[in-house]
């Protein structure tokens, strides 16, 4: 007998004997993070690792000199010598992800060389790590290594893992509390530590290790009464902090003080499409205009942010929030072949050149080109961004099921039911198609529950079981559970309607930008790529368009559907798709050239205050998702007509 229904939510309830989740006294998890192995990306997301590996993180030690092993404070028994701050775990975080997701010996090894010397420089008291930063009282970098010696413990089961940062975290708690987490980076970020000890304690249920992290909670910048730093990361990563603290607490006030900070935030300079807010290094009053840039940084943190809190709370928003960055905020961050990368990526940018565009742009130098040696945080903590999505692409269930959480071609190997080993493979080319086909692959009948996240945007699924449709009635921001005994080569079609939409940022200009299912959509505008610096193997470009861009949106609010043709591209996906070449999908529009609506230093001019009129020629105009365009305008004047 198969059940379909929906659920707004997986259970809270259960015991999963097969993963790990929260222990009590914790609050139970009702999505439980799969080992690194589980889930092999395929397809268009496979490509994303590819390209990385080949590119600027696969061999960031031939380019970055704190990724160089020799001399490195981190690569050293007594960690003594240079380069010991967060380059290098920063890198080294996404990086050992990325060998162990794509099975790459070489990465796999090169990522061994650097955890074999971090495990060896444990001193005797626990402290690890470059000393320099024992002596200035800075754990922020070791906060980050943390996450790589976890990944090394899930992929490889090495036990010295489980001691090594045991005894770390013992030094710590026998620190006098007032030393912990005095200022600077660690003191925003304490939620990354926070998280390491739940890891830990989930592992060994030490109980000291609760008391340690209610420390770091208190110890951490106060998220909770509001936003004690207006830094653009450390809002990325802090904000979610008192959510994490809610696992131990138990006080609801916790976790509305996260979602608090999250409207807090995007209510003021937030107002644009893709996910991110403008901060291009911090929020300030007055810079909120869609030309407004987010760090590279603050894009691959944000993801993370939002599948931890998938986790914790199983709300399918965190899902939507990490797949609208992925789509179309992160993939312009980088040159296509993913061998250099840029600073700042704003919703409208019209050109990418290495000048100083302050005080437009908070930080003078270079900030838009694309320089594979520059941009000392991005350069190294972009790495973690497609290897974290790619490794919650699927969660286990607390009823020994799994759940479909972020969608992505791939094959996912899992125990479930009664401790079979299934594998479901996922056939998709979403986020540009539709449809997603599921086939489970059983060596023999098993019974378990599958959870299919809907995402907030889709209103009406469809689902086909071995070919038949089924009855559903699953409203958006929830899951469908099927739960039947499974056989080998049952097929499940889930089928997500994408429609037109506008959106209207009322408080930003009333510009529209459009939406078709989790994309925005951007003007094509026509690219020209200078060499302006770099080597023959690493160069450094700028970018500057070739055909206008100032263009007012013809929209019928009422009927936005009427004002567009979806023009799909026949064929396979191309092997990189967030590309001007490669886009899958155009979406023919009308506009007109607003002539007074001019650059400003090299970047857009603020946009005017919609509605707008133009006495230019109405244009048929096209355009591509936003992921696909390194120059794009994604908020638009409206028409007044």
């Amino acid at each position: 007998m198969m059940e379909i229904r929906t659920v707004d939510c997986p259970p809270m309830r259960g015991d999963n004997p097969f993963y790990i989740g929260n222990r009590p006294p914790l609050l139970p998890n009702p999505l439980l993070k799969l080992p690194i192995g589980s889930i092999e990306p395929r397809g268009w997301l496979r490509h994303q690792l590819l390209l990385m590996a080949n590119g600027l993180c696969g061999r960031l030690y031939e380019v970055s000199p704190w990724c160089k092993f020799e001399g490195s404070a981190w690569a050293s028994p007594k960690g003594e010598g240079e380069r010991g701050w967060e380059e290098l775990p920063y890198w080294l975080k996404g990086f050992i992800s990325l060998g162990y997701t794509l099975k790459d010996d070489r990465i796999i090894k090169e990522a061994r060389k650097w955890v074999e010397a971090v495990l060896s420089s444990q001193e005797d008291d626990g402290y690890f790590g470059p000393r320099e930063n024992k002596r200035n009282n800075d754990l922020w970098p070791n906060m980050i290594m943390l996450y790589v010696l976890r990944t090394f413990y899930e992929a490889e089961g090495e036990g010295r893992v489980l001691s090594f940062v045991s005894k770390y975290f013992r030094w710590q708690h026998n620190q006098s509390p007032e030393k912990l987490l005095p200022g600077s980076w660690q003191k925003w970020r304490g939620g990354d530590q926070l998280d390491s000890i739940y890891w830990l304690y989930n592992r060994t249920g030490e109980n000291w290790l609760l008391d340690l992290g209610r420390i770091t909670h208190e110890r951490t910048a106060d998220w909770t009464s509001g936003i004690p730093s207006w830094h653009g990361v450390n809002i990325c990563q802090g904000f979610r902090e008192p959510a994490q603290f809610y696992q131990q607490a138990k006080d609801p006030r916790y976790l509305e003080a996260m979602e608090r900070n999250y409207r807090t935030v995007m209510e003021i300079y937030g107002q644009v499409p893709g996910g991110m807010f403008g901060a291009d290094e911090n929020c300030r009053p007055g810079y909120t205009d869609p030309r407004q840039a987010a760090e590279t940084c603050s894009m691959v943190e944000f993801m993370f942010s939002n599948e931890i809190l998938l986790s914790i709370t199983g709300n399918p928003i965190y899902a939507d929030r990490c797949e609208e960055i992925a789509f179309n905020s992160l993939p312009p961050a980088f040159t296509p072949d993913m061998k250099a990368l840029h600073y700042l990526t704003a919703p409208n940018m019209i050109q990418l050149d290495s000048k100083d565009h302050s005080p437009l742009i908070q930080n003078g130098g270079e900030m838009l080109s694309y320089n594979p040696y520059s941009y000392r945080c991005c350069q190294h903590n972009h790495s973690h961004g497609w290897p974290y999505f790619s490794e919650h692409l699927w969660m286990a269930t607390r009823d020994k099921g799994v759940a479909g959480v972020l969608y992505a071609p791939s094959k996912l190997k899992a125990k479930v039911g009664d401790g079979t080993e299934v594998q479901i493979v996922e056939e998709t080319d979403y986020p540009f198609d539709e449809r997603i086909k599921f086939t489970i692959l059983t060596p023999n009948d098993v019974r378990f529950p599958l959870y299919l996240r809907i995402p907030g945007w889709c209103n009406k699924p469809l689902l086909l079981f071995n070919g038949k449709e089924m009855k559903v009635e699953a409203k958006p921001r929830s899951y469908l559970l099927i739960e039947k005994v499974w056989q080998n080569g049952d097929r499940v079609e889930l089928v997500l309607p994408m429609e037109i939409k506008v959106r209207v940022w009322e408080k930003n200009h009333n510009a529209i930008s459009v939406d078709r299912g989790p994309l925005t959509y951007s003007l094509r505008i026509e690219e020209k790529w200078v060499r302006y610096g770099g080597t023959d193997e690493w160069p450094a470009y700028e970018v500057y368009p070739l055909t206008p861009w100032n263009y007012a949106l013809l929209i019928d609010l009422e009927n936005p559907q009427s004002c567009f043709k979806v023009m799909k591209k026949e064929g396979a996906l191309p092997y990189q798709p967030f590309s001007l070449e490669g886009a899958p999908i155009e979406i023919i529009a009308k506009g007109r050239i607003l002539p007074d609506w001019r650059e400003e230093r090299g970047m857009v001019g603020l946009l005017p205050d919609s509605p707008v009129r133009s006495d230019m020629p109405l244009e048929e105009i096209r355009l591509i998702p936003m992921g696909c365009a390194r120059l794009r305008i994604s908020a638009f004047p409206m028409l007044a007509e």
